[in-house]
């Protein structure tokens, strides 16, 4: 006799979990910019919880609140006004470092302008989970919030949250990476243009030094001299010098 088919609220449960770890799996393995990152994090949570209509992720940089990341457009006017208006559950759950999760019609008169775009946008439930950095040995660095917006007044539940917390803090992890990757990249770019750099001074020195029968320090100073007057860098200065040759 075969075993009875799971109740749906237990179905239910198993196929979130398992979307999640599939959404988890992705943003943790893949490489790319921060943006990036965000933008696999806001996509997975869309796909964790199906009643999940639309994801925004919120960042806070020096204090002032921008989306960073949106799964539908239509969604984000809710996000602007909570911004404009100071408040909100986004900026609740970033500031207090607590999720947030309740229907818009629960806190209508504590945030209005919030209220009144998602009644807009046909939200009826939401869940915001704060994002942060605790890089090693300093204080929690704060990132932001996980937004999730529902047309369905019953959209989330406490499984969802415990879901969305489990789900931040790994895509936090993966965002420290695609900071990491981010910044090498930026290290390996500023490298190789400083060589390029470095190039073509050189270029321009032997240049220099054909012309004016001078040593390899006189012709430095002589560009050097004309990057002081000209108020431009010395890299700059010995492109324009070369790419004159080449026209003359």
């Amino acid at each position: 006799m075969g075993n009875p088919e799971q109740p749906a609220s237990v179905q239910r449960l198993v196929d979130a979990t398992t979307h999640a770890l599939g959404a988890l799996h992705e943003i943790i393995e893949a490489e790319g910019s921060l943006s990036e990152a965000l933008g696999r994090t806001a996509d997975g949570a869309t796909r964790a919880i199906a009643d999940a209509d639309a994801v925004t992720i919120t960042v806070l940089r020096d204090g002032d609140p921008q989306t960073i990341a949106c799964t539908d457009d239509r969604y984000l006017d809710i996000d602007k006004q909570q911004y404009a208006a100071g408040r909100g559950p986004c900026l609740d759950a970033a500031r207090r470092h607590e999720p947030v999760r309740a229907t818009t019609a629960e806190h209508a008169d504590q945030w209005p302008e919030f209220a009144a775009a998602a009644d807009a946008a046909g939200v009826l439930a939401y869940l915001s989970v704060p994002l942060v950095l605790r890089p090693e040995g300093g204080e929690g660095e704060l990132v932001g919030s996980l937004n999730l917006y529902s047309c369905s007044p019953a959209g989330f539940d406490p499984f969802d949250e415990a879901l969305m917390q489990l789900f931040s803090t790994a895509a936090v992890e993966a965002i420290n990476s695609s900071r990491r990757w981010q910044q090498s990249r930026d290290q390996v770019a500023n490298l190789e243009k400083a060589l390029y750099s470095r190039a073509e001074i050189d270029q321009a020195k032997g240049a220099l030094m054909a012309i004016h029968r001078c040593s390899a320090d006189e012709a430095f100073r002589l560009l050097a001299q004309q990057s002081q007057n000209r108020n431009i860098k010395v890299s700059k200065l010995a492109v324009e010098f070369l790419d004159s040759l080449t026209r003359s």
